[in-house]
């Protein structure tokens, strides 16, 4: 089934425009690699910009970086940069390898590595295939991504003063999902920080079966402009920005070879200690996945969500500020690595930041971050006509959820303003006390449609005296091949999150049909019904911190 409203994609297209824009800004991009990195294109920049390169390298050999060229799986040249602690005796020193993120040149985590190197580690940085310099076609974690990870093993402990025995790998975002995926495949991997990444491809920018469309369309984008993306993956994204539901099946299996959840019988069998962090607002890979996936480790492992958007959490370290994400991967190595007792498995192993308060909580696992559950009812019927967006809405990717975690401004919407024919909306009685929203809210309801498929998105706001909502989570639903006017029941995870609800505050629940984060799939003059039937009452399950 195609999209039944593509005159939605130019909004879209606006909305993913201004999160490129804004997704450029966050990333340290050198200015002698603005150009795509085709082969003519890379040459065209080194003959057009030869004092830039020659001042790069200049700086890169006084700082002690050696760039080099490593053959990857089949042959294919990876660039690569190797940093050393100075005195290096050979076969002494733990190594890190840092695989880069999506889009971002080799240089990405130049100040990181000097740190690490500082203190006694080998690490081996390398542009990840199909992008910018290296060779090869973008494959998204595919079997040639793996391989190219121990191929920069096997290199980095042949050619540096690594220590075969104390291998770890790192990185944001693509390098973290590729260090997960090596990991998993190379039991020479020890330790893992896996920052912004993703467990599962799906479950990331297709939840509630709904295509993550400013998600897919900035990664796509990016793709194109950084790099050399794979016909198969070219063809994967076009048919799922298309709605192509004949094609859904083989979409799935394809992410499911490049999820780290597939391959996690592997990641235990080998005890890899796995450091996961994420931020709460991730709009390319929302933190549930990074939860679920927690749970289900049995080695060493911790788990740290903050605020922010994707890869907004560690953006500062790259530039060599301090920053909490880098310094704890720091600690992590150092504790599973070196084997010095620091301290940071003594902690509990769950942390959070909440979005409000910015303090530090400490859990032993997941399931005790919302042990006390508020449960809110939806009662009464609520109709709503599709098509239209109601102004409840999710933001814009890396854009909105940024402001979140630096000023404080998430999306809002005004609760009495919200027009009820496009929108359902549920309020509770003001609160006596804060509540402090943590973990996964939960919704059940039941939805009766006009049509056989439908998409729905959910919001979970905090509503003060005005009326003016700030969002405190949300997600999206879809569903295909149900009989027209025949109510069914939903149940739907909302994006987990921490968030402090002051007291005299109200909690509302807005369903709406449209939301530029998303694909839609309800055809013209569509309608749902939302309904809380006796024998099957409707509500919104709230996980809230134990006072």
């Amino acid at each position: 089934m195609r999209d039944p409203h593509p005159s939605l994609r130019p909004l879209a297209a606006g909305a993913v425009s201004t999160a490129l824009l804004a997704g450029a800004a966050l990333v340290p991009v050198p200015a002698a690699h603005a150009a795509p990195p085709r082969a003519s294109a890379a040459a065209a920049v080194s003959a057009a910009a030869p004092s830039a390169s020659a001042a790069s390298a200049e700086s890169a050999a006084s700082s002690g970086v050696r760039f080099v060229d490593i053959p990857g799986d089949g042959g294919t040249v990876l660039k690569a940069n190797v940093v050393t602690p100075e005195g290096a005796r050979p076969g002494a020193h733990p190594v890190v390898v840092l695989p880069t993120s999506w889009a971002v040149p080799q240089i990405e985590y130049l100040a990181q590595a000097r740190k690490l190197a500082d203190a006694g580690y080998v690490v081996v940085s390398y542009n990840s295939r199909g992008f910018w310099q290296s060779g090869g076609e973008i494959e998204v974690g595919g079997p040639e991504d793996i391989a190219d990870a121990s191929r920069v093993i096997d290199w980095t402990l042949a050619n540096t003063p690594a220590d075969p025995d104390k291998v770890g790998m790192a990185g944001v975002s693509y390098g973290a999902g590729i260090s997960l995926l090596a990991a998993a495949h190379d039991k020479r991997v020890k330790a893992v920080a896996a920052l912004s990444g993703w467990s599962d491809l799906v479950g990331s920018i297709y939840s509630g079966r709904t295509q993550h469309l400013q998600a897919a369309a900035l990664l796509g984008g990016a793709g194109e402009l950084t790099g050399r993306p794979s016909a198969e993956l070219r063809r994967v994204l076009k048919d799922f920005l298309a709605s192509d539901l004949d094609q859904e099946d083989e979409m799935i299996a394809w992410g499911a070879k490049r999820s780290p959840v597939t391959y996690l019988d592997r990641i235990n069998a080998h005890g890899t200690a796995v450091f996961l962090a994420n931020a709460w607002g991730d709009t390319i890979f929302p933190p549930n996945g990074y939860a679920a996936f927690y749970e289900k480790l049995k080695g060493p492992k911790r788990l740290e969500f903050r605020p922010g958007d994707h890869a907004t959490a560690e953006v500062t370290g790259l530039f060599g500020l301090p920053n909490d994400t880098w310094s704890h991967t720091r600690r992590w190595f150092d504790r599973h690595l070196k084997g010095e007792r620091n301290g940071i498995d003594q902690e509990q192993p769950v942390q959070l930041k909440s979005r409000s308060t910015g303090g530090y909580e400490g859990y032993p696992d997941w399931k005790s971050v919302g042990a006390a559950q508020r449960t809110m009812e939806l009662a009464g019927t609520h109709t709503v006509r599709a098509n239209v967006d109601s102004g409840a809405n999710g933001g814009t990717v890396l854009l909105s959820n940024a402001l979140d975690q630096f000023l404080k401004l998430p999306p809002t919407a005004s609760m009495p303003l919200l027009p009820r024919r496009y929108a359902a909306v549920w309020q509770s009685p003001r609160a006596e006390h804060p509540q402090r929203v943590r973990g996964t809210a939960k919704l059940h309801t039941t939805v009766t449609g006009t049509k056989e498929s439908g998409t729905l998105v959910a919001y979970l706001y905090d509503v003060g005296p005005l009326g003016l909502g700030k969002l405190v989570s949300s997600a999206p639903y879809t569903f295909h091949g149900k009989t027209p006017g025949e109510p069914f029941a939903v149940d739907l995870e909302l994006f987990s999150t921490a968030y402090d609800v002051p007291a005299g505050h109200r909690l509302a629940l807005v369903v709406d049909t449209v939301d530029p984060l998303y694909v839609e799939h309800n055809p013209t003059g569509a309608q749902l019904t939302f309904s809380s039937p006796r024998t099957d009452p409707s509500y919104v399950s709230i996980p809230l911190r134990e006072q």
